[in-house]
């Protein structure tokens, strides 16, 4: 652990990052006393561009609400996110932004081209787990509530990316002020994404090198901030058999039985046990067959695996290893003739990392929901602050302000009340964190 850093360090720290480091010394002190950071949040909330910008946010509420509701009429399911980002990427362009979109399918957009870094980078996801059928799928309710798949995860953080953006353009004291930005709104979070866009920009686009921090927006929740990474192992598990009628081939062997015995010889083991890491798994989806009078050629089914603890996540995949060859030797031992065979595949990785307590970063952010009344506590969750996270790097998670509900299904909504709450806080925390590294781009 590096203490003045703040941040669990695996590997050498980026070259660029011990300038954005040695910026943070002098604030550091301030942000342990609490009230001196809270005096600098204060002090930035009345200067006048300041307050002129936070205004906007309200006054301009029916636009952010149509831009929320046209960007989540563009189905976005990972793997699939193309037209979504051509939609970003000419938002971006009608705000004279120079944007592109990468390799990775990332969309990219830099508040100042003539900054070579350190960078910050702001991001939401582009993708979501189910895609509307047609658009009008996606619509208002009386009460205010827009509905409809991803409109809450991540429709929310993509709106606030261009409320951002706007806003910036219409304060170009703010705009200066925030010129280490950019804006990142990438591919493949959800599912078995596996966290590619992110992977991409950190370690292997050009401009990942330059980013010296990232605030990443997830959701509309602002009551907690994500600084600790949870670590995943995603898994597709198969038995296949040479299958066969279900009266005269009695008794070969059934690759859903077999994969009925596995999933509950692993389910039987507890895995949760007093003093230790939280974890969890779930089976998300099992298929076999093709009709109720033939037995199986194959089943399948694919397994979540989330853990705090690196090792526990490791021995979690273990049992599922063990239980998925016991019920192969089971059912082949019963089997009077065509024998079963298994294979389990890794299909995602997600890496685990965290912030320490006293990180710069997380000491802006509290200090921001402190002078706007936010009553948030520190998270720890799956999102693409794990990718900057596992590398050291400075990364939190938070919400882009509003309410939702019904994330990962068809019945998803969100109401933007409280969206300006939300968007004031990213606001605040942007300006102060790039204000440290222009102060560290001048050390």
């Amino acid at each position: 652990m590096d203490a003045d850093a703040g941040i669990l360090v695996h590997g050498k720290i980026p070259p660029l990052l011990h300038f954005y480091l040695a910026a943070y010394s002098k604030l550091l002190g301030n942000v342990r006393e609490g009230a001196s950071a809270g005096k600098i949040v204060s002090e930035l909330i009345q200067s006048p561009g300041m307050r002129e910008c936070l205004q906007w946010f309200t006054r301009e509420r029916h636009w952010i609400n149509e831009q929320h509701l046209q960007l989540c009429r563009v189905p976005a399911p990972t793997f699939f996110e193309q037209k979504r980002a051509e939609w970003m990427l000419a938002q971006f362009e009608s705000l004279h932004y120079n944007a592109k979109i990468d390799r990775a399918g990332n969309v990219v957009a830099r508040v100042s081209d003539k900054r070579e870094g350190p960078l910050l980078a702001l991001t939401a996801h582009l993708d979501t787990v189910l895609a509307a059928r047609n658009s009008e799928e996606i619509h208002y309710s009386p009460d205010g509530r827009l509905h409809g798949p991803g409109v809450s995860d991540n429709g929310a953080g993509l709106a606030a990316l261009l409320a951002i953006a706007r806003a910036l353009r219409n304060f170009p004291e703010l705009e200066d002020a925030c010129a280490p930005l950019v804006f990142v709104a990438n591919v493949g979070e959800e599912g078995e994404g596996n966290l590619s866009g992110m992977r991409y920009l950190c370690r292997q686009s050009p401009l990942g090198s330059k980013i010296g921090a990232f605030l990443v927006l997830d959701g509309p929740t602002t009551d907690q901030i994500t600084w600790q990474a949870l670590a995943s192992r995603r898994f597709d598990v198969t038995f296949t058999g040479q299958g066969g009628h279900s009266w005269s081939d009695y008794g070969i062997g059934n690759p859903v039985h077999a994969l009925s015995r596995a999933i509950t010889l692993f389910t039987e083991t507890r895995i949760n046990g007093t003093g230790t890491a939280r974890s969890s798994y779930n089976f998300g989806l099992v298929e076999g067959g093709q009709s109720i009078n033939s037995i199986p050629t194959h089943a399948r089914t694919k397994v979540d695996i989330r853990s705090e603890s690196g090792v526990k996540l490791d021995e979690i995949a273990g049992m599922l290893t063990s239980a998925v060859e016991r019920a192969l030797e089971v059912e082949n031992g019963r089997a009077t003739g065509g024998r079963l065979s298994a294979k389990i595949k890794e299909i995602g990785s997600r890496p685990g990392g965290r912030l320490a307590e006293d990180a710069p970063i997380l000491g802006w952010v509290r200090a921001v929901d402190s002078q706007l009344g936010i009553r948030s506590h520190l998270d720890c969750a799956s999102t693409d602050a794990n990718i900057p996270l596992s590398m050291g790097l400075p990364a939190i998670s938070i919400g882009a302000g509003g309410q939702g509900g019904g994330a990962h299904t068809p019945q998803e909504w969100f109401h933007p009340d409280g969206r300006e709450l939300g968007l004031k806080r990213i606001l605040l925390t942007l300006c102060l964190l790039s204000k440290d590294i222009e102060a560290a781009n001048g050390a």
